[in-house]
């Protein structure tokens, strides 16, 4: 198993969630987008985001819009439809149901290890009335 390989997927298979709930916040440009995704590791290669938001939008989950800038050419702005909100409330619950799943079985495995590594044996509790000894 590669393991690079399969971080890479968990990743994207997480991406467009992320990405519909960055928007979801409200009108953000691309390049904000990216440095949040950035930052959060989520995502670092730039030349995914912009398929992706174009796939997003032709299936009609965003929009955009176009704003001028002061400091050069217009700005493209993305914004959440009616059909892209509620998307992203489906796949909350997905997440939610998900996350619960998962956390139950990688929590079993924690309360394993914690049973196996830092075992405490149970010993009879020592009578009261004698006086400890120094061993």
């Amino acid at each position: 198993m590669n393991i690079e390989n399969a971080q890479v997927q968990m990743r994207k298979g997480i991406l467009e969630f992320c990405i519909l709930h960055i928007i979801s916040r409200g009108e953000i440009y691309a390049s904000d987008m990216l440095d949040e995704l950035t930052s959060a590791r989520i995502m670092v290669v730039e030349g995914t985001l912009y398929p992706l938001l174009t796939r997003l939008k032709n299936a009609g989950l965003l929009d955009y819009k176009w704003v001028e800038s002061t400091s050069g050419p217009p700005r493209k702005y993305y914004i959440l439809t009616d059909l892209g909100r509620n998307s992203l409330e489906a796949l909350n619950e997905t997440w939610q149901e998900l996350a619960e799943s998962v956390n139950a079985i990688v929590g079993k495995i924690e309360q394993h290890k914690k049973l196996t590594n830092g075992a405490v044996s149970v010993s009879p509790s020592p009578d009261p009335t004698t006086p400890p000894t120094n061993a």
